[in-house]
């Protein structure tokens, strides 16, 4: 049976479900067209776009004040430049091979957007924390982004070919081998899977010696005080008797330093109205949660590498007094960085795709995760997703890892990602077309490397485009 005999579309207006025979042989008969080592090759376009007008499109939507910044950061390394690149790799990913079978992806799954966050539960799970360019698309995009996040981590730490070689295999592998395991299982069982820090701390003694798994233990340990009443504490100061926002121009600008005399008022109230409307969003019970907390402050805030100049706000609301604090992030949400190569998302609202992505994919999600829509200072109507700033948040080091080390936080970003994968995509075709061999390991980890050669001549097409006075660069500190 052909691969194109099972499209989505012709199994809807049918009504009939595949066997998991039939979805078995789906994933095989892929192989004839795309065969598992095809996925070594890396042939950009001829006519590929010049890197730094990629990132020069995206800047044009965001807020002028900072795109310097966002040069600054994407100059200071090929790996800050590969966070920052996504909208690059997207095209280049569209020119690879094709297995036709499609899951939700995370669209930037680079190793630092996988990290320690707590569950609803407050429970301490390890899972994927990004989903600004969530979309459904082929899975293995999301491997190769992930492998090749490995490499260029691995590069930067001086890690031998030889090293890096095995740290990317351990996570392709990881990932197969998950995915045939979900494929055995059922679906409330894939639903319920999940990654917590007892499932760290076997991994870590199998793996790690006893300095390893010292350090994980204490990583543990600070993501757990990572909280609000944490963020609350560091973001925030008393002036007059009521926590405001404390300034740190220019990565938190809080809203009166923004705006001339009065101009704050209008935007104040049009935030304070998108918390309000952005709760009908939320779950019933935490929708009466959210009614017993008050906006007080806000104040814009620089994110990330790949997202500044994306209009982004902290605001922060007091319940009971002023020792009981909630911090929100409103972050604007545009269209995925995949959607002219993997089609456009199902939902008029960006800050929607992003939150139906993020609850697919994840095993919990913040429960204050929200969208909503709301007008800019220039009258623009955006997309906005919200959720809490900081809970129980740990996020990897790449630069403290040792090959072992990262070797085993490579497998554990492969499983996860898997786990993902499985939730949405067809993983019974997905771990047939892998197989119980290495083919398909073997050709990311060729990719990875060939990948990463890509990525040091764009980042030197930054740093070249810097210095020609093309673009202006700002250096600052992470917020």
């Amino acid at each position: 049976m052909a691969v194109e005999e099972y499209d989505d579309t012709v199994l809807a207006r049918s009504g009939r479900r595949l066997t998991a025979t039939e979805r078995a042989h789906r994933g095989r008969a892929a192989r004839k067209g795309t065969p598992r080592s095809s996925h070594a090759s890396l042939e950009p376009p001829v006519l590929r776009p010049d890197p730094v007008d990629v990132i020069e499109k995206q800047s044009t939507t965001r807020l002028k004040s900072l795109i310097p910044i966002r040069y600054g950061r994407m100059s200071e390394s090929p790996f800050r430049f590969y966070r920052g690149a996504a909208a690059i790799m997207a095209g280049d990913l569209a020119a690879t091979p094709n297995t036709g079978l499609r899951a939700q992806l995370c669209g930037d799954a680079h190793m630092l957007n996988f990290r320690l966050l707590a569950s609803p539960e407050r429970n301490l799970l390890f899972d994927i924390n990004d989903f600004d360019e969530t979309l459904p698309g082929p899975w293995e995009w999301d491997v190769k982004r992930l492998a090749t996040s490995l490499v260029i981590a691995g590069r930067e730490n001086g890690y031998s070919d030889r090293e890096r070689r095995h740290i990317v295999r351990a996570c392709v592998r990881s990932y197969r081998r998950q995915m045939r395991r979900f494929a055995t299982m059922g679906h409330l069982e894939v639903w319920y899977a999940k990654a917590d820090a007892d499932t760290l701390n076997s991994l870590a003694a199998r793996d790690l010696n006893k300095k390893g798994r010292l350090r994980l233990s204490k990583t543990l340990a600070k993501a757990r005080m990572q909280d609000s009443l944490r963020a609350f504490a560091k973001l925030t100061e008393t002036v007059d008797g009521t926590p405001r926002i404390t300034p740190s121009p220019p990565l938190i600008t809080p809203l009166s330093d923004l705006l001339p005399q009065g101009g704050g008022d209008l935007v104040e109230n049009q935030i304070t109205d998108l918390v309000e409307r952005y709760r009908r969003t939320l779950q019933s019970d935490r929708q009466h949660l959210l009614n017993q907390f008050s906006v007080t402050d806000m104040a814009r805030k620089v994110v990330g590498v790949g997202s500044v100049g994306t209009r982004c706000w902290i605001i922060l609301l007091l319940g009971r007094d002023s020792g009981d604090p909630l911090l929100l992030q409103a972050k604007e949400a545009g269209e995925s960085v995949l959607a002219p190569f993997a089609g456009a998302s199902q939902y008029s609202s960006q800050g929607e795709r992003v939150v139906a992505g993020q609850r697919l994919m994840q095993s919990a999600s913040d429960i204050f995760l929200g969208w909503e829509r709301a007008q800019g200072f220039d009258g623009i109507e955006r997309d906005f997703y919200l959720r809490q700033l900081r809970d129980w948040k740990g996020i990897a080091v790449p630069a403290l890892m040792v090959p072992k080390g990262m070797a085993l936080f490579g497998e554990a970003c492969g499983a996860t990602l898997a786990r993902t994968h499985a939730r949405s995509g067809d993983r019974i075709a997905i771990a047939a077309y892998l197989g119980s061999g290495d083919v398909f390991d073997r050709a990311v980890t060729e990719f990875a490397e060939s990948y990463a050669d890509l990525n040091e001549r764009d980042h030197q097409a930054l740093l070249t485009a810097v210095a020609s006075g093309r673009v202006n660069a700002e250096a600052t500190s992470d917020a």
